[in-house]
């Protein structure tokens, strides 16, 4: 059957991608070690173009005629799949599983050869990229992330510098493989941090509930924040083309903190870095399909559809058919079953994700 907009259909903590034509269902220190050398070399040029031969989730991403709408599980391993605790009980450090290129083409691909989804999300992390650009940090077991040296100054943003792929190249390494693993099969997605969700990280140095630190420093310290995000935008937007140039079809970006701020707050602190980010991989890579994920994204909807990415992702707390009508046919929507419901008997799931598919 055909779709007149594309839909991705997600399920939060498992997300179930589904495009439809508009819509889409959606602490010790680390030492990397040795990774294998793979003989073939794979590169892709940022696409100018469509192909017939792209995959189905592509197609219904930019907006095409579907068959069908494709579903992808956004996380992609975790504590869902057995195979994936095992590994990582042999390889407890998270930055060892997500920086060694054997570990991160593995995990990517245990949801792949389980389940054959339409998408296939490289393993890794939003604050992957920040050690390339001057932010080191670690991970400890019950804390997460930690930033030891915080920016919230001026003397803080002399030790950022312009994004060294070359330290990155594990992800690189990794999509090249993932691309070639599942051929036409399905899409391969990478995914990036928006600018002000980095910077939650990068300002409060680590995670928090309330924001206290950067939300002040909007106040006290524009320009320095300012500052910040124009950096982030730059490194993040030149992180994008470096994954679609290794393998990626597509690119979700995640601003998941974004919520946290009231909407008039995200227009000046969140919005124009994305857009910034779309402008520049749109001209780079104008075919390459870009998501806008944020967590509690009801009260934003319209503001995101703005900033000029094809796809706009709605969790559970967004009716589907409410947000359709409020982003209009022109843009294609992912969401956005509750998790919980992979909690409910199998006939209430499925209940549960034809109502989405409506």
């Amino acid at each position: 059957m055909g779709f007149c907009s594309p839909t991705i259909v997600v399920c939060s903590a498992s997300f179930f991608i589904h495009l439809a034509s508009n819509s889409i269902f959606s602490t010790r220190p680390f030492f990397p070690p040795k990774t294998k050398c793979f003989s073939k070399k794979f590169h892709v040029a940022c696409s100018t173009s469509t192909s017939p031969s792209d995959p189905l989730l592509v197609k219904a991403a930019r907006g095409d005629p579907v068959s069908r709408p494709p579903a992808w599980m956004m996380r992609q391993a975790g504590r869902y799949m057995s195979v994936y605790r095992k590994l990582a009980e042999r390889y407890p450090s998270f930055r060892e599983r997500s920086e060694t290129t054997d570990l991160i083409v593995e995990i990517s691909l245990q949801p792949w050869e389980a389940f054959h989804p339409d998408g296939v999300i490289i393993f890794s992390d939003i604050l992957t990229p920040l050690p390339a650009f001057g932010v080191p940090f670690d991970i400890e077991e019950v804390r997460g992330p930690v930033i030891q040296s915080p920016i919230y100054s001026e003397e803080g943003l002399k030790s950022l510098h312009p994004i060294d792929l070359e330290k990155l190249h594990f992800v690189g390494e990794s999509l090249r493989i993932l691309r070639r693993e599942v051929g036409g099969n399905a899409a391969v997605l990478g995914f990036v941090g928006a600018p002000w969700t980095i910077a939650t990280y990068i300002v409060e140095g680590c995670t928090t509930r309330t924001y206290t630190t950067i939300k002040t420093m909007c106040h006290t310290a524009p320009h320095v924040l300012r500052a910040l995000l124009s950096h982030l935008a730059q490194a993040i937007s030149d992180y994008i083309v470096f994954q679609v140039e290794s393998g990626a079809h597509c690119i979700q970006i995640f601003d998941s903190w974004g919520g946290q701020l009231p909407p008039d707050m995200w227009e000046r602190w969140s919005r124009p870095y994305i857009e910034e980010i779309v402008s520049i991989v749109k001209n780079k890579c104008p075919q390459t399909p870009l998501v806008l994920y944020i967590n509690g994204n009801g009260g934003l909807l319209e503001r995101m559809k703005a900033t000029g990415v094809d796809v706009i992702g709605l969790d559970w707390t967004v009716d589907m058919e409410d947000g359709r009508k409020r982003l209009g046919k022109e843009i294609s929507v992912q969401g956005n079953v509750d998790p919980a419901c992979l909690f409910s008997p199998l006939p209430a799931l499925t209940e549960e994700i034809q109502r989405e598919i409506g």
